[in-house]
């Protein structure tokens, strides 16, 4: 009878634990969906913003988009933001669970991992409340090195200074990592009851 109990308790275990890794996949696959969503959309204007305006229109279309884009693709219960360890927007800075993930894509992209790939992701609770965060590292590629390059044109400089009176992040070479999107959402919250 005992092995039956045990048995039982096993498997109930185990179905549970199917269930659960089930659903942290599908919070993954959506987080990875809103973070693409939201580098593709802002790289999209960027881009059109420098084919018409150039550097200087670019950062003005970034200053007012990307905020935009984020509070669009914030539904169904998500946040969506961007983050880094040089930052630009000072509402964007990190917390202490994204400073971290921050400084461990660091660690990865030093040891020879692309940062393209560099992705992290956790379930916390903290104060009752149950939250899934993800983080995808943005790489510096050819479009971004106008703005946050070493070598900056002085109209550029001028719009930075104007839009951004706080930017640090500048003096980026191709391939490191610029920051990451961050996603989270909150799965129960036990402190509203």
């Amino acid at each position: 009878m005992r092995n039956i109990i045990f048995a039982i308790v096993l498997l109930q275990l185990s179905t549970q634990l199917a269930a659960e890794n089930e659903n942290t996949a599908q919070l993954e696959d959506q987080a990875r969906n809103l973070a693409a969503q939201l580098g593709m959309q802002l790289k999209a204007r960027l881009q059109t913003a420098m084919q018409t305006g150039g550097p200087a229109s670019a950062i003005s279309t970034c200053n007012v988009s990307a905020p935009e884009i984020a509070d669009e693709l914030s539904t169904d219960g998500w946040t969506v933001g961007r983050t880094s360890l040089k930052l630009r927007n000072p509402g964007n800075s990190p917390d202490e669970w994204e400073h971290s993930t921050l400084l461990a894509f660091e660690q990865q992209l030093a040891s020879g991992m692309p940062a393209a790939g560099l992705q992290n992701s956790v379930i916390e609770t903290d104060d009752g409340v149950t939250r899934y965060r993800y983080m995808k590292a943005i790489p510096i590629d050819t479009v971004c090195m106008a703005c946050h390059g070493e070598a900056i044109s002085g109209d550029v400089k001028s719009v930075l200074a104007e839009k951004y009176p706080l930017d640090a992040a500048t003096g980026y070479k191709p391939g490191q990592l610029r920051g990451a999107f961050t996603v989270s959402k909150i799965l129960t919250d036990n402190e509203a009851d």
